[in-house]
């Protein structure tokens, strides 16, 4: 017995299909039509709509509607229709002087526009510059450094880190390897208010200093785990102790590729002569400026942040007891950090910010 209209067919072609496949993966930028497109691709292969409803979250007559709209119009059909309202009030030409002036000049006295600045000069609302910014991705209140290696063996640099971590030498095992140097020990003047329903943590914004000490850690880049240990100093000595405790750590036959940065201790004539004792260790320096290429900085990241940042330590000792809990606490749950650029793209990427200043600096 039929129970209501017979459905006009739903077919795809293989066109419609690759294109609602990827609009349906727009989840963040555009979340009302990758649900629209999900809704499609399943009426598509043959869920009616309440099973398509229950899958979606929705109700049975917005896949109904949307199921129409398609057949209809097709991809097209899924976009937003324009609504009625009011006609707009400001030209082409307004939102144009706008973003030029944004773009090409700065406020008397100021380095960069503000939307109440910018609508004094243009007569618009500050609300109306807001929103020219926002759909044109504007935001003169932000800035962010760089810095360019001037680094001559740059790409052979790349090259041979990337290597390490996408194709890691067989027989062998590669370590990450730096120092988080003059950790300060750091106590809070008056005791913190702990969290509350409604109300953050709070602490003072001073604090006493009890010591320092410095972290050196090695990021095993296959396993994620993390061999550290803390020295009152940074000098080459204290870099050799902490190759020793690595080479004790490593099998016995593997060879140990470092990855590191150019400090003059990991090129003393200690470590030197440390290195021609011990040929199983090989040491690749990353190029100048580029600490991002070690992995172990994203391990000295989550360290700060999830320890040192908001930790209470009132002497070296605890701050020391603090730092050895983190590491074990990260051998036991942690996993290892995944590297997933490759050297082509990093030294095209490169090159393409490199044009970019270049340009801006010409022009």
């Amino acid at each position: 017995m039929r129970t209501g209209r017979p459905k006009a067919p739903l077919m795809l072609s293989d066109e419609e299909e690759r294109e609602l496949e990827s609009l349906a993966r727009r989840a963040r930028s555009a979340p009302a039509l990758a649900q629209r497109a999900r809704m499609v691709l399943a009426c598509a292969a043959g869920l009616d709509n309440k099973t398509v409803a229950r899958r979606v979250r929705v109700t049975p007559a917005t896949v109904g509607k949307w199921r129409r709209r398609f057949i209809e119009d097709r991809v097209s059909g899924l976009m937003d229709e324009p609504r009625p309202g009011a006609p707009r009030q400001i030209t082409d030409e307004q939102i144009e002087d706008v973003i030029v002036r944004t773009l090409e000049t700065t406020p008397r006295g100021a380095t960069h526009w503000s939307t109440r600045d910018m609508a004094k000069a243009t007569g618009l609302s500050h609300m109306t510059i807001s929103r020219i910014w926002r759909a044109f991705g504007l935001q003169p209140h932000r800035t962010e450094t760089f810095k360019l290696s001037p680094d001559p063996l740059l790409i052979d640099k790349v090259r041979d880190i990337v290597g390490l971590y996408l194709h890691p030498p067989t027989h062998a095992v590669v370590y990450c390897v730096d120092v988080k140097p003059q950790i300060q020990a750091l106590d809070r003047t008056a005791p913190l208010l702990p969290l509350q329903p409604g109300q953050v943590e709070r602490g003072t914004h001073d604090y006493k200093r009890h010591g320092t000490t410095s972290l050196y850690a090695a990021l095993n880049v296959e396993s994620g785990k993390v061999l550290g240990r803390t020295f009152s100093r940074q000098r080459a000595r204290e870099f050799r102790t902490f190759l020793d405790e690595i080479d004790a750590n490593v099998p016995e036959g593997l060879d140990v590729h470092l990855i590191l940065d150019n400090a003059s201790v990991h090129k003393s004539a200690l470590i030197r002569r440390w290195l021609s004792r011990h040929p199983h260790f090989h040491f690749h320096f990353t190029p100048t400026y580029a600490s991002w290429m070690n992995l172990v900085e994203r391990w000295f990241s989550a360290l700060t942040t999830k320890q040192l940042r908001r930790g209470v330590h009132r002497s070296v000792k605890e701050l020391v007891a603090a730092i050895r809990e983190f590491i074990d606490v990260h051998n036991e749950t942690g996993k290892p950090y995944v590297w997933v650029k490759s050297a082509d793209d990093i030294l095209a990427s490169i090159a393409r910010f490199a044009q970019r200043t270049l340009q801006a600096h010409q022009g």
